[in-house]
Order: structure tokens, then sequence, then C-alpha cells
């Protein structure tokens, strides 16, 4: 059976023990792995390992001992329990032996818990999971984790005392974040909140978010809509030290005028357009982004956009001009657009 994002983010946390498989595959090697570890984890609960209720399989493994799969599943155990076969990095060749595997499957036999790269809609491997009646398939995506992992994921750390803004920014901080880092940071404000049983708070979030060269990048995208011109070419060599590429200041650029412009096209004014952004905008830069939105307005906003996406086009085309230089240029282009006024 096939199971819906939705359905999915509640089955992880709270598995069936009586199902006789799963299947888990994406193109993110770190989401899935997540995930599995977080169903393992709830199937199995604590000690798993030490009382070796968890057998770790590799494809490879399957390839000179087919049976080795099943012998697996039927096997029986010292400690009582449930028990869970996990087969890592599986491919359609051994949708056969899986399939075989799983055909007497009983009651009191392991679990299988299957991960996967991509699989397209014809995989043989994706089919037999989606159409087992007592099994299910989970496509796991790039999307950043929803208000509900999120809320699930703080549970888990202890941190059930979260005020709205702070939700917010860990809303923002998981669309930045790859999902290894934004779990590493969640534990970090659990370890930070021990015993102080006020809620989290947006300053909470930011004390204990990585530090990367996004600050910089951000950094210097105010610079340029404040129309500091002067402070564009030291910020820039900065973030080139740093191994920051025209193409991805391009793009941050380009997402930040679009907040802009959206936030200035607002029915209601620019500060209600900044606060109807998703992913919210972090607390800290939402009344300089309003002053921002107001300064330019919707037709030079407009026009900033498009001086953007030209300068993106350039940097993605086969011209030979160096690409610092032609993103530099470009700022001081907007820098000075934002400068004249009317």
């Amino acid at each position: 059976m096939k199971l819906s994002p939705r359905e999915a983010a509640r089955y992880f946390t709270r598995p069936e023990p009586d199902r006789t498989g799963l299947l888990i595959y994406g193109p993110d090697a770190m989401r899935v792995a997540l995930k599995r570890q977080e169903v393992i984890a709830a199937l199995l609960g604590p000690n798993a390992e030490e009382e070796m209720r968890l057998t770790r399989m590799m494809a490879s493994d399957l390839r000179g001992d087919p049976a080795a799969l099943s012998d697996a599943i039927k096997a029986r155990g010292f400690f009582p329990g449930p028990r869970v076969v996990f087969l890592e990095d599986a491919t359609d060749t051994l949708a056969d032996t899986i399939a075989a595997a799983l055909a007497d499957w009983q009651a009191d036999d392991a679990q299988l818990v299957v991960t996967a790269k991509q699989l397209t809609p014809r995989s043989s491997l994706r089919k037999f999971f989606e159409g087992h009646r007592n099994a299910y398939a989970v496509a796991i995506y790039d999307d950043p984790p929803g208000r509900d992992e999120i809320e699930a994921m703080l549970a888990r750390a202890g941190l059930t005392q979260v005020d709205r803004p702070a939700m917010g920014e860990l809303l923002g901080l998981a669309t930045t974040l790859d999902p290894g880092d934004f779990r590493q940071t969640v534990e970090k404000l659990a370890l930070y909140k021990m015993g102080d049983p006020a809620p989290l708070t947006p300053e909470d979030v930011t004390a204990c978010a990585p530090r990367s060269t996004e600050a910089d990048s951000d950094a210097l995208i105010h610079v340029v809509a404040e129309a500091r011109s002067g402070e564009i070419g030291p910020l820039l060599r900065r973030l080139q030290a740093q191994g920051v590429t025209p193409v991805s200041l391009c793009i941050n650029a380009t997402r930040h005028f679009r907040a802009l412009h959206a936030a200035a096209s607002d029915p209601d004014g620019p500060a209600s357009g900044i606060n109807r952004l998703r992913p919210p905008v972090h607390f800290k830069s939402r009344d300089r982004m309003v002053r921002q939105a107001q300064s330019w307005g919707t037709r030079r906003l407009e026009q900033a956009l498009s001086l953007l996406i030209d300068t993106d086009l350039q940097l993605r085309s086969s011209q030979r001009a160096p690409q610092m230089a032609l993103m530099e240029r470009g700022l001081i282009r907007l820098a000075m657009m934002g400068a004249r006024r009317g």
C-alpha cells in the first residue's frame, strides 16, 4: 500500500507492529535515513541493538546468499519483543528476493524495513510494496518538514513549550538547513533549555542555529536593498573567499526582492505583506524589510527583479566575463536604482 506524505508523517511516529514490511525511498539519502531511524526506533523502543532485536543487512549481502534475508526474518532471538530486519540500499534487482522472503511471513516474524534511492513508478520493488496488502511504500521528497513534523521532533526532544514566533523561526530554519543539521539544532535547543521552564523563544532558536555563510549573504543583500553601494565590494570579497558562488548570490537576491515585491503589493500594506510571507521572515529582519519595501515601491521592485533575471541569465550563459564581476556589477546597479527616489 502507498502512504501519502501526511499519512506517512503519522505512521513514522506511531508505526503498526503487525505490518509485514515498509519501503522508504527517495533521492536524498539523509532524509531517507532519518525517517528509517525514526520508524525503527518507534517500532523497537530502546535497547533494541543490545537485545539483538535489530538485524542490519546491506543489499550487497544478498547477492551471493539471497536466502539470508528469509533466514533473518524467520530467526528467533533470545530477548522478547518486536524484531526488525533493516535492508539498506535495495534496488529492483532484489524485488524477487524480497517477495520470496515475505511470501510466507507470519505475525511473529521480524518486520522488514527497506530503504532505496529514487524509484520510478515502473520500479518492480516499488510496485511490490505498493501492491502488498500488509506492507507500505513511502516516498520521501526534498520538501522541508512541516509544522506537524517539527512539533513531533520538539516533543521527542522534550520541548513542549514553544511560543508562536519561535515556531515561525523553526519553520523558516527548516527550509534552509538539511535534515541532519535541523535535527541537531533541535537537540542543541533541548540541551540549551534543560532546566528552563520558560517557553522557547526566537532568541533561543537564534542562539542555537548553526553559523554559516547565510548570515553574510543576507547582510550583503540588505546592503543592496538599502542602497549602500559602498559596502558591497568588501562583503562580496568575504563571501567569495568563503566559496559562495555568484549564482547562489543571485538566487538569494532574487528571493529577497520577490519577497519585497509581494510585501509592497499587499493591499493592506508592506507590514501586513511581510507577515504573510511563507516561509516566515526572521523576526530580526521584519522591520528592516518593511522599510525596504516601502522605500522601493512596486514599480522599482519590478525593475529590480527584471535586472536580477537578466543577471541570472548572463551568469548561466557561456559568456567569458568573470561571473563574480558580473554579479558585483548587477548588485551595484541595484543599489543605485534603490538610491533613486520616485
